[in-house]
């Protein structure tokens, strides 16, 4: 009885010593709020990445281009829409992402998660499955509420924000529900790591629930586990220059509500290959890519190739850039976003 007591103090020593430990940490970038480290950045520039537009439906990204519901993960772009009309000042945007959001819960089920319906040619959604969608949404969901707290509309939207609140701890029970589907079906990839742990995180910001946080933390800390002795996020036990910059912009989005040194140091030495792997101009190299641009693996829906993700390497480098004092990636990170959207047109 003695030995158990005994642990059970160091166990609770060890957790209150490290709480502390975070509590004293001060990230390079506070205390400003992201809404305000965004809102620094040349006008227009971080909505004009947000590209996809809700219908008159709600439907947004792939629900949109195939005129159905499928999952919820597919409408996370209506969350990205709602955020970047925040950043703008757009209400005309904002009302269409919120739509899109609430079009999203209008599929909410009695379990808290989302209805997920089977695709052509693909096999039928396992629980692992939807889990995994519905934190795709709840990423992007829970990160716009917290840049929406700190804007100056959070009064326009805080009778609706509070309304949906139940349904966001419905929905992140539902996600923590799986965790250990989580680890098993993904754990082998920082970057969806990150982006399981970016929901659950920031929804234990939104709501102030440690469970939700402590959770947070142990999925970030096995993503830091997927780096190779340079300290880059590896993908099918290789470097990838799309994937890596994945990694670095979700874990960056959540240490801005979870700050640690760690994840700083991490996000620092896994910079140092991205910016070797792109020009001056703004093109991301793919060459020794273990998953995209090479033809390694199909594009969505088995059609084309998989390609780098240049929105989100763009938004990788400003994030960075504002998180750690370094302005130039900004203007690194606009030429990629163009060379992208070249490469497209």
């Amino acid at each position: 009885m003695r030995l158990v007591l005994f642990t059970l103090v160091c166990v609770f020593a060890l957790a209150s010593a490290s709480r502390t430990a975070a509590q004293a940490y001060t990230p390079p970038w506070s205390p400003r709020s992201e809404y305000a480290l965004l809102r620094g950045l040349p006008e227009g520039l971080y909505p004009s990445l947000m590209v996809s537009e809700p219908d008159e439906r709600g439907f947004i990204g792939y629900h949109r281009e195939q005129g159905t519901w499928y999952q919820a993960g597919y409408q996370r772009g209506g969350a990205r829409h709602f955020f970047g009309g925040i950043i703008a000042g757009d209400r005309a945007r904002m009302a269409a992402g919120w739509r899109a959001i609430e079009v999203t819960f209008e599929h909410q089920i009695e379990d808290g998660g989302f209805l997920s319906l089977q695709r052509p040619g693909m096999k039928a959604p396992t629980f692992d499955d939807r889990v995994e969608t519905a934190y795709f949404f709840l990423q992007a969901l829970n990160h716009a509420l917290l840049v929406l707290r700190d804007s100056p509309y959070e009064p326009e939207y805080r009778e609706r924000v509070q309304a949906l609140r139940p349904r966001i701890i419905r929905a992140t029970e539902f996600v923590l529900s799986g965790y250990d589907g989580i680890v098993r079906k993904v754990g082998h990839t920082a970057n969806r790591l990150f982006i399981a742990a970016k929901a659950i995180g920031m929804a234990g910001v939104l709501v102030n629930d440690e469970r939700y946080l402590a959770a947070a933390r142990r999925l970030a800390a096995l993503a830091l586990e997927r780096r190779d002795a340079d300290g880059v996020f590896i993908e099918r036990e290789g470097r990838d220059s799309s994937y890596n910059a994945v990694s670095i912009l979700m874990g960056q989005e959540l240490a801005l509500y979870l700050p640690a040194p760690e994840l700083d140091e991490a996000f620092r030495r896994a910079m140092v290959w991205q910016l070797s792997r792109i020009r001056s101009d703004g093109e991301v190299l793919v060459e020794g890519n273990t998953r995209t641009g090479l033809g390694q693996e199909t594009g969505r829906g088995g059609v084309g190739i998989k390609k780098v993700n240049t929105r989100e390497v763009a938004l990788a480098l400003i994030y960075h850039a504002v998180m750690y004092q370094r302005p130039e990636l900004v203007e690194l990170g606009t030429q990629v976003a163009r060379h992208g959207k070249e490469a497209v047109e």
